[in-house]
């Protein structure tokens, strides 16, 4: 059966507080970088068995909505590439 990879990047969705995302910020402007903005997330990637892309686009799909997001706080991305 044919491998894929898959990248999967987890983020905050807009609106909400990126706590992490704030204090990696004024580290950054504590030592003297001119950063205006930081967003913190997670990136994922995984390799997977598939019969083809489409099969394992849809196990990544249902993986992230069953345990990598958090459907309340989180949006996610993800690319399927044969591996």
């Amino acid at each position: 059966m044919p491998l894929f990879k898959a990248r999967i990047e987890i983020w905050l969705k807009e609106g909400l507080v990126d706590a992490e995302g704030q204090t990696v910020k004024e580290a950054l402007n504590d030592l003297g970088y001119p950063i205006m903005a930081a967003r913190v997330g997670k990136v994922y990637q995984l390799i997977i068995e598939a019969v083809d892309k489409k099969a394992a686009e849809k196990t990544i799909d249902e993986l992230c909505r069953r345990l990598l997001a958090n459907p309340v706080k989180d949006r996610y991305y993800f690319e399927v590439s044969r591996y």
